[in-house]
């Protein structure tokens, strides 16, 4: 046997190299699939991180409290206020059979019946077979219901001197009516009512109501509130 120098300093191993570790960890090649899923977690799990990391936090919901007005240092939130418009009244008097004459308010388009609803219905010596009660009114209009035996409505004072014809024993004959007469149609003042008597003269008799288009003044609104209040 050779004999030892015990003298003789150890000397250390080689510390191995990155390629050489990483040959002894992939010599086993049953060490590869962990490795890989490993590595996958960890890229999924960096790439996740950075993507919250810069997605901007959603801003804070400010609830807001309506503030009492005239609180003190102001800043007081306007009230509300709503767009709906409120429907449009008219006024009208309502005389002659009715259980309360006088002026009534009622919406806007109604007619003849709402105007007798309104003044609580009619008396019972009221005419109604006189009336017209699906006429439309307009705003200041005086309806006349007449009572049984009454021949003509009294004369208003401040008016027109006739009540409205849709109250009238009957509609107005456009070929033979006064301009005063026409001039108690609702919607038909003095110049349009001498307008028709012009029309009447110059050429010759209504064919029918229709032909009140050709008046000066006269569209086919006023046409249908005239409608059921004339003849020919």
């Amino acid at each position: 046997m050779a004999d030892v120098d015990l003298d003789e300093p150890v000397r250390p191993l080689p510390t191995p190299s990155w390629a050489d570790l990483w040959t002894q960890l992939i010599g086993d090649r049953r060490r590869l699939l962990p490795l890989a899923v490993a590595l996958l977690c960890i890229a999924g799990v960096g790439v996740a991180g950075y993507a919250l990391l810069r997605t901007p936090a959603a801003p804070a919901v400010e609830l807001g409290l309506p503030m009492a007005g005239g609180a003190a240092g102001g800043g007081a939130t306007a009230p509300t206020t709503s767009t709906t418009a409120a429907p449009a009244a008219m006024v009208v008097h309502a005389a002659g059979g009715v259980a309360v004459p006088g002026l009534h308010s009622v919406p806007a388009g109604s007619r003849v019946a709402d105007v007798l609803a309104a003044a609580g219905g009619p008396t019972p010596d009221a005419d109604l077979d006189r009336v017209n009660l699906a006429a439309p009114v307009v705003d200041g209009e005086r309806v006349w219901f007449p009572r049984v035996g009454e021949a003509a409505p009294p004369v208003a004072v401040g008016g027109s001197g006739s009540a409205s014809p849709a109250t009238s024993a009957g509609p107005v004959d456009l070929n033979t009516a006064t301009a005063e007469q026409l001039d108690s149609l609702p919607g038909i003042g003095p110049s349009i009512a001498a307008a028709i008597v012009e029309h009447r003269e110059r050429n010759g008799p209504f064919a029918s109501v229709d032909d009140l288009l050709d008046v000066p003044g006269i569209g086919d609104a006023k046409l249908a509130q005239l409608r059921d209040l004339v003849t020919v």
